[in-house]
């Protein structure tokens, strides 16, 4: 089963992670992915990382990463929270997780869907700082990353 949500604001990880845990109690294997809001860019201190998204289609993407995991790796249940609008520096911004039979197959599918979710979600990122404001584009180490997958 996957689930996936979009937040309005910072994640709650503990209880994203709890929540989790107990849902799949009987699983082998369990991994998961936090990923935080940076304090730091190229352009200077990050006081906030600002995500826009399009109602529906944002979803959408999210839904369909998650299908595609599910159907790549045994999982026995896949979980994606994703954080919108202002998430201030050190927030949590990304929750994944993916329970199976086996590590390979649960390590592998948190991998996976942060590298498509970091190339491919309805997401639009805008760094706040000293820099003023800056918007974010997938870098070419994401698209490498992403192409990974393919060859597999």
């Amino acid at each position: 089963m996957s689930q996936t949500q979009l937040k309005i604001g910072a994640i709650d990880l503990f209880k994203e992670t709890e929540q989790f845990y107990r849902d799949h109690i009987g699983a082998g294997a369990i991994a998961s992915f936090c990923g935080h809001v940076r304090s730091h860019s190229k352009s200077g201190r990050v006081d906030y990382l600002y995500l826009d998204w399009y109602p529906g289609f944002s979803e959408k993407t999210l839904d369909q990463i998650a299908r595609d995991a599910h159907q790549r790796f045994s999982l026995l249940g896949l979980k994606v929270v994703h954080g919108c609008e202002t998430i201030m520096a050190g927030e949590p911004i990304v929750f994944v997780a993916a329970a199976s039979d086996h590590r390979r197959a649960a390590l592998e599918a948190v991998d996976y869907m942060m590298d498509r979710l970091k190339s491919e979600a309805g997401f639009w990122k805008k760094e706040v700082g000293e820099g003023g404001e800056v918007w974010i584009d997938p870098t070419p180490q994401d698209g490498l990353d992403l192409n990974r997958w393919n060859e597999k």
